[in-house]
């Protein structure tokens, strides 16, 4: 007996020196580990990665960028039945411990101790919060104790409220969805508040297996989980047993729902990527920034469509070039097989892509992505052709649905309609690529734009990426730069052979398109019809030096302006924004305005971060004046005269000059050109609409639309750049390998009807925009020759600078016979 005393009496020392070391081994811990935890009151003002998202200037989503889906929630807003299923299933007794649960700790002792391997840690909804924000994830127990101390400190420093806040909006919930609210979207479609007991459980149930477990990646495992959830909160009394098993009995129906894309911009949307980066650097795309873009709804859905039409217009044109691809198919190879090798291969536009299964005469059945056989017949087929002529068995092919008309069917109320039936047509991506850009011309703000068929198959912008020859759309810039020198729409040059000698002795040799010659002919009629000689001897006669400075003032880079005479022929290398630019000057009586598309930023908590004050344009501002005037000179150009005004005809006879309202306070961007210059070459390229290379515009029904073709060598490049009401409209054609079009693709076949298109929609409802005489200009008649007739004579009416006046009383011979014969100049 005294013997067990003592063994009872050294193991009770023992295990009271155990306790003492085991005390003063956690002390030191302790007092190791608690000042080099991280400072919990960061927490109050943490901010969580949000996505950044873009907007037409209606509101509506255009995009959304970053990694994580993210909509942090305020705690008052979660319903309480969703806390009470996290509660269920992540801990029980959140709102009774301080930040550890001592009984989930011994839990979790007593499984090591009697199990192998990894086991839960009895974590609590704080733990799991200091681990999210501040640790790693390494499996230790130094890290599991100083995430319980750490906890201990949050729950002493924040409110259960904010600890639960935090978890909610922090947690993964697999697919890229981080916090509860996202997660409701993505899984649901659904608000908080309008989620249902099941749905609340399987979100619950999310965050321990995000992965693996999520109710789209494994359906059964998450509904399990789920049922799990609501028999625990059955049994803590969140729920009644009818409520829980109501639940259970709801099958899984959890399928992606991705934000809502409103509007169809994406080359616009990648615009905006670029430019907050560049802004704001990487974070941009993770600060919640809300950006309001100046993108119309309405007229970029019909840029995209009219795009689409056109090209695919111009792609039957020149028939069937071919499949894309093609599969060696296994004999015994099903829909759903070969549909799976479609997986890496995007739909673009509305085109998707199909895999030939088979092809017989009159009929050919090809497999979708998803598995589904869709059947061509000669009908559908492209050009109507035999698809079996077309196609064989594993060929990659695109089809085009479209939807099928029926009589209206009653739906019985409360029962979902029907989905539209569809039909299937054979088609092809178009070799060819286009561009429209279009922007109002007194503020610069772009409206639409389109950098090409389809972003998904090539995400290359080439409204503001790609550099073309604008060929003849050129032209008005070397027009107006003689305009300034003197020139006028009546003034006589010579269309005629030309040969030009350089210093190596080569010999440049212009031709017009048509390849005759009208001889002595007014410059309206040169813009008119397009007269290539026309714009080369009036360059010759001007300066090519002299050119090239004055159009850099329309926004173009002078080191891109070719230094010779084929400039006047639109050999520079453009990009369709930058000659959209050039053309808003002549619209907007002669101003450079910048374009812009970002209007402005707000963070995550809507503040205003930016907002866009752009110069604008004046085109009631103007400078006319007559020649007896102080000319305003700016870099060695007139801009018209700076003080008085012009002695005006009778009242009755001269309209009143285009009063628009321009907001006194705004900036003002910089004069470009004269007014008076801007007026005539605005007046002239009216009359190509009505009667030159862009008739086709006059579809339009509008006497404001004006415009220009445009085509380089070989028919590589096809332009037409206009303007009509509020808009200044440019639209580029062309291969992105600087292949030909094909033969006679000129601007007005191949880009004039995109433009068309486009500008039906954006026109509808605006007022017809005025192009009025400014002050200094002055009527005139002037006989076909371009000879000045006197007063009430008749002939042709021309407004004129005051001080051209003089220069028009003498007609400039060129010495030209009925059969011009071809001149010769040295080139140095």
């Amino acid at each position: 007996m005294p013997r067990i005393r003592r063994l009872l009496r050294w193991a009770l020392l023992a295990l009271v020196g155990l306790a003492v070391l085991a005390a003063i081994a956690l002390g030191t811990l302790y007092y190791v580990i608690v000042p080099k935890l991280p400072d919990v009151e960061t927490l109050r003002t943490v901010e969580l990665q949000e996505p950044m998202h873009v907007y037409a200037r209606d509101g509506q989503l255009i995009a959304q960028f970053g990694e994580m889906r993210r909509s942090p929630v305020e705690i008052g807003k979660v319903p309480e039945r969703l806390k009470e299923a996290f509660i269920a299933t992540e801990d029980a007794r959140f709102y009774e411990h301080h930040g550890v649960d001592y009984k989930g700790v011994a839990r979790a002792v007593w499984l090591l101790a009697t199990t192998d391997g990894r086991v839960p840690g009895g974590s609590t909804i704080t733990q799991q919060v200091a681990r999210q924000f501040f640790l790693d994830s390494e499996y230790s127990y130094m890290r599991k104790l100083r995430e319980m101390l750490l906890a201990m400190k949050m729950e002493r420093e924040l409110s259960k409220d904010e600890i639960f806040e935090l978890y909610l909006n922090k947690s993964f919930f697999g697919h890229r969805n981080y916090g509860v609210a996202a997660a409701a979207q993505f899984y649901y479609g659904k608000s908080l508040d309008q989620l249902d007991l099941d749905e609340m459980a399987s979100l619950a149930g999310i965050p321990k297996f995000p992965s693996s477990g999520n109710p789209l990646s494994n359906p059964e495992r998450a509904r399990e989980r789920r049922d799990y959830i609501l028999r625990r909160m059955e049994e803590l009394g969140f729920v009644n047993p009818a409520e829980a098993a109501a639940a259970r009995a709801v099958p899984m129906h959890a399928a992606p729902h991705e934000p809502p894309v409103e509007v169809y911009a994406p080359y616009v949307a990648e615009m905006v990527r670029q430019e907050m980066v560049a802004r704001y650097g990487a974070e941009a795309l993770t600060q919640g920034y809300r950006v309001t873009t100046t993108i119309d709804p309405v007229l970029q859905t019909a840029a995209d469509k009219a795009i689409r039409d056109g090209l695919a217009t111009y792609d039957r044109r020149h028939g069937w070039h071919g499949v894309e691809q093609h599969f060696e198919l296994a004999a015994d190879e099903t829909a759903t097989a070969a549909g799976k090798r479609l997986r890496g291969i995007p739909a673009q536009a509305n085109l998707l892509p199909a895999i030939v299964l088979t092809a017989d005469a009159g009929r050919a059945t090809l497999a979708l992505r998803d598995g589904s056989v869709v059947e061509i017949t000669g009908k559908n087929s492209y050009g109507d052709r035999d698809p079996g002529s077309l196609l064989k068995r594993g060929d990659l092919v695109r089809v085009r649905q479209t939807p099928v008309e029926s009589d209206p069917v009653e739906v019985p109320e409360g029962l979902p309609a029907p989905p539209p039936r569809h039909t299937y047509a054979l088609d092809q991506l178009p070799r060819a690529q286009a561009a429209l850009v279009s922007l109002e011309p007194v503020s610069g703000a772009l409206r639409a734009l389109s950098g090409g068929f389809s972003f998904a198959g090539n995400e290359f912008n080439r409204a503001t990426q790609a550099r073309r020859q604008p060929g003849s759309s050129f032209k008005p810039f070397v027009y107006a730069a003689a305009m300034d020198k003197g020139f006028n729409p009546a003034s006589i040059v010579l269309d005629a052979p030309v040969v030009f000698k350089q210093r190596s002795g080569k010999v440049w040799r212009p031709q017009n398109d048509s390849g005759n010659f009208a001889g002595p002919m007014r410059l309206r009629e040169a813009m008119v019809q397009s007269r290539n000689l026309v714009s080369v001897r009036l360059l010759d006669a001007i300066g090519v030096d002299y050119a090239r400075r004055y159009i850099a003032n329309f926004g173009f880079e002078e080191a891109q302006l070719p230094p010779n005479l084929s400039m006047s022929l639109g050999t520079a290398s453009l990009t369709p924004l930058s000659v959209a630019r050039g053309y808003a000057v002549f619209a907007n009586g002669g101003y450079r305005i910048t374009p812009w598309f970002i209007d402005e930023v707000r963070d995550r908590n809507d503040a205003v971060m930016f907002k866009e004050e752009p110069a604008l344009a004046c085109p009631s501002c103007g400078v006319g004046g007559n020649a007896a005037a102080v000319s305003q000179v700016i870099d060695g150009f007139n801009l018209g005269p700076a003080v008085a005004p012009a002695p005006k005809p009778e009242e009755d006879d001269r309209p009143a000059a285009d009063e628009t309202s321009i907001d006194p306070d705004a900036p003002r961007a910089p004069r470009a050109i004269d007014n008076r210059v801007a007026y005539q070459i605005v007046s002239m390229l009216r009359d190509v609409v009505r009667r030159g290379t862009g008739t086709a515009a006059r579809v339009l029904d509008r006497e404001d639309v004006g415009g220009k073709t445009g085509s380089s060598n070989d028919w590589r490049d096809a332009w037409f750049s206009g303007f009509g009401g509020p808009y200044v409209t440019t639209v580029w054609v062309g291969h992105d390998d600087f292949k030909s079009l094909g033969y006679r693709e000129y601007g007005g076949t191949a880009a004039l009807p995109i433009w068309i298109d486009y500008m039906r929609v954006a026109l509808e409802g605006q007022p017809i925009a005025q192009n009025l005489p400014p002050d200094g200009m002055i009527k005139v008649s002037v006989s076909a020759n371009g000879q000045l007739l006197p007063d009430g004579s008749g002939g042709l009416t021309e407004w004129v600078k005051a001080e051209d006046l003089e220069r028009m009383q003498t007609f400039i011979d060129y010495g030209a016979d009925e059969e011009p014969a071809e001149e010769s100049f040295d080139i140095f």
